[in-house]
């Protein structure tokens, strides 16, 4: 998992990773938003859903104690990274601001 994480975040498109839980409520909402997200970007980004309690060396190495936490890579590089929900418009915001997409 770990080599093909690094292999996903190494892309020059944008990579939103979502770091979420199946037990988690708000990551449950932000799934829907994230959709919308995609569809209005389309192929500007990749978003990837990273289940913690799956991949625990994945969150441990990008130290993600809550869930949702979202993190923006290009080219190997962290961006940026929230916890918690957004909407989507502040999702795009941040993408098109941060990333040479």
């Amino acid at each position: 998992m770990m080599s093909s994480f690094n292999q996903i975040i190494q892309s020059d498109k944008p990579v939103l990773v979502d770091f979420f839980a199946t037990w988690c409520g708000p990551c449950q909402m932000l799934a829907p938003i994230l959709k919308e997200v995609k569809s209005n970007l389309g192929e500007r980004i990749s978003i990837i859903k990273i289940d913690v309690d799956k991949n625990q060396a994945v969150a441990a190495q990008y130290q993600v104690r809550g869930v949702p936490t979202m993190i923006l890579f290009q080219n190997g590089k962290q961006l940026w990274r929230q916890s918690g929900v957004l909407s989507k418009e502040d999702i795009i915001k941040v993408i098109v601001e941060k990333s040479n997409s």
